[in-house]
């Protein structure tokens, strides 16, 4: 692992543990506040790190000319179109779908040679470990993304598997600290932050504390300086589009309550990209493993 990666890593266990002890001590925003904070952050600090996928694109399948990378484009809408179609159609599956593929997503954050359990139990700690103590207002915010009948059937398992995957998260974060004690760090932070923290607030601080960020230095990592800074501008564009779409879709949801609407412009909108984005980087990953 970079020094780039171990000092962001640390950086999350700090953000994480002071977290948890602020609520520990009884602040808590209000809810108004705390709802603009997470879709403010996760515009700005989640969505740009899927705009490097062009950067990822652009090396991993040599794409040049305005034909390669508008049929790129096309894909790439295509396959988030699809994600929206199901959620409009299927809500449970979405949802269970939604859960399950950013589990998988979010267990490539650990650093290589890290075993696969442990990454399983990392991915989905943020998914299930909520339900153990905050299962009412998990369910409520599900049931604003996708409908309370889907809501009702997901959150009840994951509260039963809320348990078990805490006591195996500890079992796992104990033998990992013997050869990657930093991972081990990080995986008892995210634990964490998703037991103590309201829902969206621990997403919000993994999300953008943590998933992102890791995820750019890691694209930015095997290149030069001038180098990373066309990537970052190649970068600002699908940026600047995705802050459109999401604006014009709000215009669009503006009957809708305000809470509805940024929860569902901001967990539909991920869902959306992350299909077409976790394709595209396991495609990357057969090529160069992670850092």
């Amino acid at each position: 692992m970079t020094n780039g990666l171990r000092l962001q890593g640390r950086i999350f266990c700090i953000v994480s543990l002071a977290l948890v002890v602020t609520l520990l001590a009884g602040f808590r925003t209000t809810p108004e506040h705390e709802l603009l904070a997470v879709g403010a952050l996760v515009l700005l600090l989640g969505v740009p790190h899927g705009s490097l996928d062009v950067v990822v694109a652009r090396r991993l399948l040599g794409l040049t000319g305005i034909g390669a990378w508008a049929l790129f484009s096309l894909l790439y809408l295509c396959l988030a179109a699809l994600v929206v179609g199901l959620w409009w159609i299927a809500p449970t599956v979405f949802l269970c779908a939604f859960l399950g593929f950013s589990a998988l997503h979010f267990g490539a954050d650990p650093a290589a040679g890290v075993s696969w359990p442990t990454r399983i139990l990392y991915g989905g700690a943020v998914i299930v470990l909520p339900a153990l103590w905050h299962s009412a207002e998990l369910q409520r915010l599900l049931g604003l993304v996708a409908g309370p009948d889907s809501a009702a059937f997901v959150v009840p398992a994951l509260r039963i598997l809320a348990i078990p995957w805490l006591c195996a998260t500890v079992l796992a974060g104990w033998q990992e600290a013997r050869t990657f004690p930093l991972a081990a760090a990080e995986l008892a932070a995210l634990a964490a932050v998703s037991l103590a923290a309201p829902p969206l607030v621990a997403f919000t601080v993994y999300f953008c504390a943590m998933h992102s960020p890791r995820h750019i230095l890691r694209t930015l990592a095997s290149r030069h300086a001038a180098d990373a800074r066309r990537a970052l501008a190649m970068a600002l564009w699908p940026t600047v589009a995705v802050f459109a779409m999401a604006v014009v879709a709000g215009l669009l949801a503006s009957g809708m309550p305000l809470e509805t609407r940024v929860l569902q412009l901001s967990f539909v909108g991920l869902a959306a990209l992350t299909l077409p984005h976790m394709a595209l980087l396991e495609q990357a990953r057969r090529t160069s493993p992670p850092a």
